[in-house]
């Protein structure tokens, strides 16, 4: 049997599947359908020092292969996520908190709370849903290694995990400038930008305009620059970005991730995380892979 563990800033994971935030809330509704303690960890909904509303509606938009959404990271604040969801979710699985903020100031201050309460801290400097904080921080390397540098100096044993937006000149040179600003880990890629017309009203879809575009379409570009990244730094690289099945999450740990996140897919099936897990022991199995860590970085270029 292939042993699916793999350990991430020294810290191990029952297997490399991970819901990704915004898709799986803090696990509770999930959970209603099965087991959420299969999973290799949850990456909590974007989580703020204040509650956030979120944007106007209609935020969610459906095209070709994809959605766009422009939720504007809605959450109920970390204070009420520190009582009322950490202690059950972390009584389940490994615990990713997914973090953000206004300012670099916000990103500190949310990141000193949590700090020792999770198993790791995800920098969402990448959502193109927010007009202050968010991607306006994750263009950038100077902008990168500095919030990265303010949340890493206000924690004493969390990893810190950066997330990366894709819209950018170049998200190699940001992954440098992660791993300068001091992070121990880099996922990739959130959601591009993008926009849906309806046609009949000449107005956007969305009551943003614009939004994040994710889902199967988006794959093979996440996979490129994962494989880009995890070439450029020498520190872990988590991967996203329309994965659907085991065969999608094979691919990305060849490209040099050493997990996964699986984001929209949960929308669409909401039992895809324990079948992606299924199905990547099963494909390990057939090809004789004894480890699925030995997957990782193993394509070969042509």
């Amino acid at each position: 049997m292939t042993d699916l563990r793999v350990t991430i800033c020294g810290v191990e994971l029952k297997n490399p599947v991970i819901p990704a935030s915004g898709a799986f809330g803090f696990g509770r509704e999930f959970h209603e359908l099965y087991d959420i303690s299969v999973l290799g960890a949850v990456c909590t909904k974007g989580l703020t020092p204040e509650p956030r509303l979120g944007n106007p509606v209609p935020r969610i938009a459906e095209s070709s292969g994809v959605i766009l959404n422009a939720v504007g990271l809605q959450n109920p604040g970390v204070e009420h996520f520190i009582e009322h969801d950490l202690a059950w979710l972390k009584g389940k699985t490994r615990v990713i908190a997914n973090v953000a903020g206004r300012d670099v100031e916000d990103y500190g201050k949310i990141c000193a709370r949590l700090d020792g309460l999770v198993d790791f801290i995800e920098l969402n400097i990448s959502c193109p849903n927010v007009k202050c904080g968010g991607m306006a921080l994750g263009v950038r390397p100077e902008s990168v290694e500095n919030v990265t540098r303010v949340a890493k100096s206000a924690l004493k044993s969390t990893p810190l995990i950066v997330k990366l937006s894709p819209n950018a000149e170049s998200v190699s040179a940001n992954a440098r400038a992660a791993e300068q600003g001091g992070a121990d880990c880099v996922s990739l890629v959130n959601t591009f930008t993008g926009m849906a017309i309806d046609i009949e009203r000449r107005r956007p879809v969305l009551a943003n305009n614009t939004g994040g575009v994710s889902g199967a379409g988006i794959k093979p570009i996440a996979v490129r620059m994962v494989y880009e990244v995890s070439r450029a730094v020498k520190i872990p690289v988590i991967g996203m970005g329309g994965i659907a099945c085991a065969e999608d999450a094979v691919e990305f740990l060849m490209a040099g991730a050493s997990a996964v996140q699986v984001g929209t897919q949960n929308f669409t099936d909401a039992l895809a995380c324990p079948k992606i897990i299924e199905g990547l022991a099963a494909w390990c199995e057939s090809h004789g892979v004894e480890k699925v860590s030995d997957l990782v970085g193993t394509v070969k270029m042509n």
